[in-house]
């Protein structure tokens, strides 16, 4: 299956928490049905990306990155690559980039949906179209901070730092109820 079929397949499969989140759906699925190359960065001006929030094993503090180009904390993530086959892989794979750590377990279900405007490619406005995902770090995890990263650190998920904006506080709080009830590694 190719990473465009697997984006098919999952957002079909996907119900969102919300109207909005299902109007997003939509949007991501029509874009993939009228566009063969919407999974890579070529595609403009909107294309596809994959991101996760990674969540320490005890579900109580997450990694985020300080983007250099939004100056925001952000949950890792960022543009599929063409060795993907799977968003969830493109999402684990950015997540082990972006942060160093080694041992991660990715829900394959996405948590959200996110479409944001970027400046990435010729033409503007363009968006990513970010499919979002929750993952959790084992206990031992280590952060090494990327060359892609101004800073790259814990927070709790409770005091998200700043700044930061709305959709990573919606992804921490669609995380955190994805993660209740699940036990820890």
């Amino acid at each position: 299956m190719t990473l465009h079929a697997d984006a098919q397949a999952v957002l079909a499969a996907w119900k969102g928490p919300d109207v909005v989140q299902d109007e997003l759906r939509s949007t991501y699925l029509a874009h993939l049905a009228s566009h063969p190359d919407a999974m890579l960065r070529t595609c403009h001006p909107d294309h596809l990306t994959a991101s996760a929030l990674v969540v320490s094993h005890d579900h109580l503090a997450a990694v985020l990155t300080l983007h250099p180009v939004f100056g925001r904390w952000l949950q890792t993530g960022g543009h599929c690559e063409p060795a993907d086959t799977t968003l969830a892989g493109a999402a684990l794979r950015e997540a082990h980039e972006e942060t160093g750590i080694a041992d991660v377990a990715i829900d394959p279900v996405p948590v959200l949906l996110s479409r944001h405007e970027v400046p990435c490619g010729p033409l503007r406005p363009a968006h990513h179209l970010d499919v979002q995902f929750v993952a959790v770090a084992a206990a031992d995890a280590r952060l090494v901070m990327s060359e892609e990263s101004l800073d790259l650190a814990w927070f709790a998920l409770d005091d998200p730092p700043e700044p930061t904006d709305q959709s990573v506080r919606d992804l921490i709080a669609a995380a955190s109820s994805r993660l209740r009830g699940t036990p820890s590694p």
